[in-house]
């Protein structure tokens, strides 16, 4: 059961972040984002992953892998946008 309650936290917390990328992505519109904040959040979500890699805990790994490549694209299309204004 607790291994159940990992995967379905996990999926949630992973996939709130698809609706900010795929806006980010769609409208270039990144003013509101925050660049440290997403510096911090990604160094973050790789410690956790590397936590789940080391524990070892499946459910801790794919959630902080997948939100760690969509945390790091929408911080990479910041950053772009922020040096080509």
């Amino acid at each position: 059961m607790l291994e159940v309650i990992g995967w379905l936290a996990g999926c949630l917390t992973t996939l709130s972040f698809v609706p900010q990328v795929v806006l980010a992505l769609r409208t270039r519109d990144l003013s509101g984002i925050s660049i440290r904040m997403y510096v911090a959040f990604c160094v973050g979500v790789a410690l956790w992953l590397v936590y789940g890699i080391y524990k070892p805990s499946p459910p801790v790994v794919a959630a902080n892998a997948v939100t760690l490549v969509l945390a790091a694209t929408i911080l990479i299309l910041t950053i772009r946008h922020r040096h080509q204004s």
